[in-house]
């Protein structure tokens, strides 16, 4: 049975859902238990399980959720009529930010680690999360060649692209439990890879 078709809702499941990602969030996965999840959610740990078998489950509805509410965010935030010198800047921005997060931080780890047992886990992931943004920024780069600014023949890899060149370091240093993405590591990573970007695919002027 896929994971989603495990999941129940009912009266209370937007209630356990925000609590799930309070203590998610403060906690992250390993150090997230059920008993202070039911607390504050202010549910018996009985109302938990009849929605989430396990908890496993519990945090990829977090996750799914949370990657759609900052790409709704994005949306609202970024004028994609911009140029790619504006709009990249701050898709970046948000890439890494979700990236460092703790909840970004554990979704990762716990789809790579989960892969082999549960692979519907890392692929309702992917679907709910960097599908969501890689869709985003295929359609602004498509806008943006419309209108003259980029040269791309192959718009999707040259979305994974920039989600990649956003990643530059920062995702190394973060798995490996290093000191990173300060104010000065992100401006350093979001200014090189925009400019390589552009390097490749801005438009070329006579």
């Amino acid at each position: 049975m896929a994971d989603a078709d495990q999941i129940h809702r009912g009266r209370k499941f937007d209630q356990v859902l925000e609590g799930a990602r309070m203590i998610f969030l403060r906690d992250g996965y390993d150090g997230a238990s059920v008993d202070d999840i039911a607390k504050e959610a202010g549910v018996s740990k009985a109302t938990l399980y009849s929605y989430f078998p396990d908890k496993r489950l519990m945090f990829l509805e977090v996750a799914r959720t949370e990657c759609q509410r900052q790409a709704e965010q994005a949306s609202e935030t970024i004028d994609f009529s911009q140029p790619p010198e504006v709009v990249l800047p701050q898709a970046a921005e948000q890439i890494i930010d979700f990236m460092a997060s703790d909840l970004g931080q554990g979704i990762y780890r716990l789809c790579v680690a989960e892969a082999e047992r549960f692979p519907d886990l890392g692929r309702a992931f992917y679907a709910s999360g960097p599908q969501l943004v890689h869709d985003k920024i295929c359609a602004y780069l498509e806008q943006s060649v419309a209108r003259g600014e980029l040269e791309i023949d192959d718009l999707d890899l040259a979305a994974h692209l920039f989600a990649e060149l956003c990643k530059a370091e920062l995702h190394a240093k973060l798995l490996f439990g290093m000191s990173c993405c300060s104010s000065l590591d992100k401006a350093r990573v979001i200014k090189g890879a925009v400019e390589m970007f552009l390097a490749r695919y801005g438009k070329k002027r006579a």
